[in-house]
């Protein structure tokens, strides 16, 4: 039996339920939500259990709060396939007035939200989880952790990853479950998910039932889109370039949002700061996996692939450090915004914390061309920003694929391979 390989979220979770009556863990399927909840739950429902599901659904018609009973934490799993199910927790956690008593899991949003009728705030908190990240799953050293360069401390660290080694952690992805197969194997894992996205999730999600050359289509574009604001028209021409039958742009809205109710696909937010000019910050989400192996497997390819096309490389582990900081991000009070104006002056990741803190990261996958490019980027920022209206960033970093050290530059922005990074 694997040993149970610690999370990020063991502790966050450990802390929201001290401060909630129930904690709702989302995210997508096969990123080890059961098995982190099972680590610290005294008593389990599995509703999807096929000697007990039907029985199950019927219950949380007919007697919720039966299927509620039994040591706390309670772990309700895929919670969802019984949407009633949240009032009665709501309940539950309104007549015990303790805190900690529910952790549901769920991998989709529950498809009929009409038979919920509280919200449950005040009750429920959120967590959401991802695949791995490196250094959850031991390929990052960990030798620098983001909480301290927002402290300001002295960094150092030796990276331990070469350029194939990313390609293949691009590829494989962080799904806990490939951390115990051979090399050729885990690469299959992310294969197999796109299919079962693509054939099996993507009507069962809301029951709406879609074309899964559509889906594979949509999922292709999104992954020639990764780290790009693509409106929905943009990729509806892009489609249309793979599609048989005439295409407009509300289908392809609708099939995005399915991606999103499956936590498959995970836009992140514009930073809009206060700015010394006029210029006008854009607003447009930016396109990512939550996971980068699900873009390489959408386009068909693999490590070899990648390496022998630095530029798609390039998008591909935007996708990985973005996957790696939201998560980092989230465990110190944390989110990432990303930042472009009119004047197309982009940086790739901001980092803000809720007490206004902030960091300012461009991500490059090698090279000191590359990594001279990111620092440019980083200091236009910086003089952009008006420092009487807000506080000065607390370290500007380029985040790097390859390069043997982490260090500070003299000009004091940090340079710091991937393989270094933890929370």
């Amino acid at each position: 039996m694997e040993e149970y390989k610690n999370r990020i979220a063991d502790k966050i979770l450990e802390r929201k339920l001290k401060g909630s009556g129930a904690v709702l863990i989302e995210g997508p399927k096969w990123c080890g939500k059961t098995t982190t909840a099972e680590q610290i739950s005294n008593s389990v429902l599995y509703m999807a259990s096929p000697e007990e599901k039907e029985q199950n659904i019927s219950l949380a018609d007919i007697s919720p709060s039966s299927l509620l009973k039994g040591d706390t934490p309670r772990l309700i799993d895929e919670w969802q396939l019984a949407p009633k199910l949240w009032d009665a927790i709501r309940f539950e956690c309104d007549h015990r007035n303790k805190e900690g008593q529910f952790i549901l899991t769920g991998s989709s949003v529950p498809p009929n939200l009409k038979e919920i009728s509280h919200s449950g705030t005040g009750r429920f908190s959120r967590l959401k989880m991802r695949p791995m990240t490196l250094y959850e799953s031991g390929e990052s050293v960990g030798s620098v952790s983001l909480e301290d360069l927002f402290d300001g401390k002295k960094i150092s660290g030796t990276n331990n990853l070469k350029l194939d080694d990313i390609a293949y952690l691009c590829s494989r992805g962080g799904w806990p479950r490939t951390l115990f197969f051979d090399k050729e194997i885990a690469l299959d894992g992310a294969y197999n998910y796109v299919d079962s996205i693509i054939n099996i999730d993507m009507s069962r999600v809301d029951n709406v039932a879609r074309n899964p050359e559509r889906v594979r289509n949509l999922m292709k574009s999104y992954a020639r889109n990764i780290g790009t604001s693509a409106s929905n028209e943009t990729i509806k021409e892009d489609m249309i370039k793979n599609d048989s039958s005439s295409l407009d742009t509300d289908t392809v809205v609708s099939y995005a949002n399915a991606l999103k109710k499956l936590f498959v696909v995970e836009d992140i937010s514009a930073w809009n700061p206060n700015l010394r000019s006029k210029t006008t910050v854009r607003t447009s989400e930016t396109r990512y996996f939550v996971d980068p192996s699900i873009g390489v497997a959408s386009l068909g390819l693999g490590p070899k692939d990648l390496i022998n096309d630095l530029n798609t490389f390039g998008f591909v582990f935007e996708n990985l450090c973005m996957r790696d900081l939201k998560v980092y991000a989230e465990s110190i009070n944390g989110d990432v915004y990303h930042y472009r104006d009119s004047s197309d002056l982009e940086v790739d990741a901001v980092i803000h914390l809720r007490n206004s803190s902030y960091g300012l990261v461009e991500i490059k996958l090698g090279g000191d061309k590359l990594i001279e490019d990111g620092v440019k980027n980083l200091l236009k920022l910086k003089e952009k920003i008006d420092t009487s209206k807000m506080k000065n960033p607390s370290f500007l970093m380029v985040l790097t694929g390859t390069g043997s050290y982490a260090y500070q530059r003299e000009d004091g922005i940090y340079i710091v391979p991937i393989g270094c990074l933890k929370n």
